[in-house]
């Protein structure tokens, strides 16, 4: 079974998709960590944003491993991820890697920006989270105040509005819905009420789709 999980910044759609993988047995890729690691590893060399030939050449040279989870989650990461993913060469890089991550025997649980309109159209379960702009960017600015990172609350709305604008304006693999997913609009809700809502849905297609498979 693939699950296809697809959002907005800041929405929850990551702890869902660790959630469900978990719930599951199945195995879990951040495809967005593959765009934060090439965006920094790209700052780390200096690497000129605008050459797309060798920022897809730090793409298929990326090895995770060497990167902490501390500096893949920066305000600054965040904006280098957003860039480099705007670029189609790298998103080329990137995109048999998670494809062969999601046919795995048992399938995957995959979240990002295109899974379901992209990466996995033939996904079993697409689902979107969203939630409002202010929602997402008091989620982030918490997140990054928490880690000694220093900006008022309008300029995190401010950034998070101009990723938002960013990723639904690419040419290439643009943020956008699929026409089939499930919508969990996560504004007013909890993590775990966030959870048990993605869950149900799932339930919900799976159900659906062995009674249209019944004789």
């Amino acid at each position: 079974m693939i699950i296809a999980i697809d959002g907005t910044l800041a929405s929850g759609k990551g702890t869902i998709a660790r959630r469900l993988a978990s719930w599951y047995g199945l195995p879990h890729m951040d495809t967005g960590r593959l765009y934060r690691a090439t965006g920094v590893a790209a700052l780390h060399k200096q690497v000129d944003f605008s050459d797309a030939a060798a920022l897809a050449e730090v793409a298929r040279c990326l090895d995770l491993n060497d990167y902490s989870e501390e500096e893949l989650r920066t305000g600054e990461a965040g904006q280098a991820a957003s860039k480099v993913a705007a670029i189609p060469e790298v998103r080329a890089a990137l995109l048999e890697l998670q494809r062969a991550f999601a046919h795995q025997p048992k399938g995957a649980v995959l979240d990002g920006r295109d899974i379901g309109t992209v990466v996995c159209p033939e996904a079993d379960v697409k689902l979107w989270v969203d939630a409002t702009v202010k929602v997402r960017a008091t989620r982030r600015w918490k997140e990054l105040t928490a880690k000694g990172e220093t900006l008022s609350l309008d300029e995190m709305i401010a950034q998070v509005q101009e990723r938002d604008d960013r990723d639904r304006a690419r040419k290439d693999a643009p943020m956008v819905a699929a026409a089939d997913s499930v919508l969990i609009d996560t504004s007013d809700l909890t993590i775990d009420a966030a959870v048990d809502k993605a869950r149900a849905a799932v339930e919900a297609v799976l159900a659906q789709k062995s009674e249209s498979s019944e004789p």
